[in-house]
């Protein structure tokens, strides 16, 4: 996806606000209904391997009372796709994004915001995959909904602004990422607040697009504030920190601040072998970075090793 020296895009949390976070009363609810509130704890606070069983579940109980097309399955369906997506399951993740993009546009129309969230999830999953020119319209769609629906101004939009951002930052085209980027960032501050956490995915992504401007003081300056807020938001273990803690290695890297990457990418990835598991694509990109580190430094042989474990989990997450 990016060359050895070049972070990765902070998009594993991209999809935060798309579970549906409108509930009833805790006196109201359902088996289904408390399963899926317990579920969307756990996945705040990035425990993603908790929150799968829940949310498996949920959507089984809304299948069994609802039936499968129903209006009913459609969001846990999406919330169940969210889940293998912060996973690294991405096969899994595509066919419940399109059922439930089948599901909502049936029932609410080809304009309604619903179908926008998962327009934006299933464009987001293509990104991830390197599909750019799938995830690219899908992602246009989600945007024009939403500015036609809530308008331009409304929190709702910003995933998809933040999404298609990495896109064109996935590709190179910076100067059409960072429009897009500041856009999402100033809408979510105003709306949610400085401290609101949903901001730092585009911080990390903003920062992403400065490293590979030669910003550097720019991007440093987003980095370790993204840092601080997550912290502060969730504990010193949610998957975002080691997200940002790579972008932030990868920004030294390229100063030749090479002590200081080299730590932050180890913490990095013990973060996420603790937080996602040690198969996770995202940990294949940090082992890559870190492997790049090394070879720019002359030590082959660290590089080949971290490079043969990084090769292993890309082979064993997505098989040829």
């Amino acid at each position: 996806m990016r060359t050895l020296k070049t972070s990765i895009c902070a998009a594993i949390t991209a999809l935060a606000l798309s579970l549906s976070f409108g509930a009833p009363s805790h006196a109201e609810e359902d088996e289904a209904g408390t399963l899926t509130r317990q579920m969307k704890q756990l996945y705040r606070a990035g425990k993603y391997k908790e929150a799968l069983p829940l949310a498996q579940k949920s959507l089984a109980l809304r299948e069994k009372e609802f039936g499968p097309d129903d209006a009913h399955v459609a969001m846990p369906l999406n919330d169940l796709g969210t889940i293998h997506y912060n996973l690294g399951q991405y096969a899994v993740a595509e066919p419940l994004y399109k059922r439930a993009l089948a599901i909502r546009e049936k029932t609410l129309g080809p304009d309604h915001s619903e179908v926008a969230m998962v327009l934006n999830n299933l464009g987001d999953l293509y990104r991830a995959e390197e599909r750019y020119a799938e995830a690219e319209p899908l992602l246009k769609r989600s945007i024009a909904i939403n500015e036609k629906t809530v308008g331009p101004n409304d929190a709702s939009i910003v995933l998809a602004l933040s999404n298609l951002g990495a896109v064109y930052s996935n590709q190179g085209r910076y100067d059409q990422a960072i429009p897009l980027f500041k856009r999402g960032l100033a809408v979510l501050q105003k709306a949610l607040g400085p401290d609101d956490p949903e901001a730092t995915v585009l911080m990390n992504n903003l920062a992403d697009a400065y490293i590979n401007r030669r910003r550097y003081a720019d991007a440093e300056r987003l980095l370790k504030r993204s840092i601080v807020v997550t912290e502060k938001a969730f504990g010193p273990d949610h998957p975002d920190i080691a997200q940002a803690q790579n972008n932030l290695a990868a920004l030294y890297g390229r100063q030749g601040r090479n002590a200081e990457a080299e730590r932050l990418y180890k913490r990095s990835v013990a973060a996420m072998e603790k937080s996602l598991g040690p198969d996770h694509p995202d940990l294949a990109f940090v082992l890559q970075n870190l492997a790049g580190l090394y070879k720019d430094q002359g030590r082959y042989a660290d590089a080949q090793q971290v490079l043969k474990r990084s090769m292993a989990i890309r082979a064993k997450t997505n098989p040829i």
